[in-house]
Formats: C-alpha cells, sequence, structure tokens
C-alpha cells in the first residue's frame, strides 16, 4: 500500500481527489472530453492489469463539474483470478489519497421483466452471492474496524440527489436490489429464478466487494447499474457479454448525463 501511495502521489504531484469513480463495462464513455492525468494499472504496484473487452485499464485524475475525481476506467474482477482483496485495494488506495465520495456503476441483467434492457437502477442495497468477503483477513485500524455494520451501504443523501437531477432531466430512474455472484459463466434460470425469490432485481459479478470496502473506509456510496440485457430464462436471446457492451454504449450517454448533472450537487 505504501509503494502504490508513494508512486501514485509522484505522479499526481498535489492533485487532491474528493471523488472516485468506478466505470463497469461499456461505460468507458463518461471520460470522452475530459483531460487530466492517466496512468495504466499496469503501472501501478498491486493493480491488476485489465483483461475485459470494454474496460480501458487506467486510472484517470481529472476535474468532473467543479470536482477533484479519480475515475477507474474498468475494475479487476474476481472471476479474472484476483483475490477479493486485489480487487478491492484500489478503494483502499482511494481513501489514503482523501476520497470521502464513491460512485461504482456496472452492467446487470434483470431478474424482472418490468426493468428493460437499456433502463438505468439505482442499487439500495444487495446480496453478496460470491461466497466470500474483501474483508477477510488481517485488519487495517487506519482504514475500518474490524466488525463494520452494513445498513445503508448505498448513501440514501446521495441516491435522493441522483432522483432530483433524474426528475430534471427527464431521465426514467427505476431502484432496486443488486445481487452478485462470482461469474464468469451467467446464471442459469433456475438460478435467475432464485434470485428474484430472494428479493434481487438485477444480478452481476462485480460492485458488492468495492461497496463493502468503501462502506468499510466511511466512504458515502452511490452504485447504479445499467441494465443492458435479461438474465437467462426472461428472454428468448441467451445473455452474452458482446450484447452487454453494445447495450451500454448505446445506453450509457443518459447515464453519464444523469452522473454528471449529479456530481456538481454532491
Amino acid at each position: 500500500m505504501r509503494e502504490t501511495l508513494e508512486f501514485i502521489k509522484s505522479k499526481i504531484n498535489d492533485f487532491k481527489p474528493e471523488l472516485a469513480i468506478v466505470l463497469g463495462s461499456g461505460l468507458g464513455a463518461f471520460c470522452e472530453g475530459l483531460e487530466g492525468i492517466a496512468i495504466p494499472y499496469s503501472q501501478i504496484k498491486g493493480f491488476a492489469p485489465s483483461t475485459v473487452k470494454g474496460h480501458k485499464g487506467e486510472l484517470l485524475f481529472c476535474e468532473v463539474e467543479g470536482k477533484n475525481c479519480v475515475i477507474m476506467q474498468g475494475r479487476f474482477h474476481y472471476y479474472e483470478g484476483h483475490s477479493l482483496a486485489q480487487t478491492t485495494l484500489p478503494i483502499k488506495v482511494f481513501k489514503k489519497l482523501g476520497v470521502e465520495k464513491l460512485i461504482l456503476t456496472n452492467a446487470a441483467g434483470s431478474l424482472k421483466k418490468e426493468l428493460t434492457p437499456s433502463s438505468i437502477m439505482l442499487i439500495c442495497d444487495h446480496i453478496n452471492f460470491m461466497g466470500s468477503n474483501p474483508l477477510i483477513g488481517e485488519n487495517d485500524e487506519t482504514l475500518g474496524t474490524r466488525f463494520p455494520e452494513m445498513n445503508e451501504v448505498y448513501s440514501k443523501r446521495l441516491r435522493d440527489i441522483v432522483k432530483n437531477c433524474a426528475q430534471k432531466l427527464n431521465i426514467e430512474l427505476k431502484e432496486g436490489v443488486y445481487s452478485a455472484l462470482t461469474g464468469p459463466s451467467y446464471e442459469t434460470p433456475a438460478e435467475v429464478k432464485m434470485l428474484s425469490l430472494l428479493g434481487a432485481d438485477a444480478t452481476g459479478m462485480s460492485t458488492v466487494p468495492e461497496a463493502i470496502v468503501g462502506k468499510y473506509c466511511s466512504m458515502e456510496v452511490l452504485g447504479v447499474s445499467l441494465i443492458t440485457n435479461y438474465a437467462a430464462g426472461l428472454s428468448d436471446i441467451a445473455p452474452n457479454h458482446k450484447e452487454v457492451v453494445e447495450m451500454g454504449k448505446i445506453a450509457g450517454e443518459k447515464l453519464v448525463e444523469l452522473l454528471k448533472e449529479s456530481i456538481k450537487l454532491f
């Protein structure tokens, strides 16, 4: 951690980010037109290379709507063979850099017919089906307590701001529970039915570990899912990553507009 922080600080000089943004599949358009300091993950000790199509694999330090931000252009996934500790290392690094607010975005599959592809869903809560927890292991008291509470992982204050901005921009916004599974295989129709019965509205292979660590680090966390497809059994079309990336590009424009408008008020 110390070496990672020293390297990043040597690249960004006196820049102090207050907001971190993690971009999911197909959402790279958020960075179009933004100028700043870009650092490839391959240069950062402890960071894993991004191997998923649609993930650029760079940290971008820049200003967004008057806020100093650090943007992850792509994330590390558990299914790529990394431990949950490694997939969430960037969140701890951001905390050490002074970040107080964390925006997590993802592409997700819908578990409900009424949650149609191209919808934007604010995450109000999550269910961790990944079979592990990123906080397992020795605790770092400088980051958080050994047994952090998870009563309100996703900040109601930030969600209310986004809802108001969505209304102002005339963007339809849903709200629901996100379930995280390991992947990389998509869910079976039986698993989709189970997740829905247990109270989940959307499903994906990320976000929850990062949200847990963000909450542990006392950050205000906002989670947003771009619904790119129906999960197995809800459509005649089988889920596939190409569809996810393409729908992300098509529908992502609305999400980019909404996030940039909301960030002004964060």
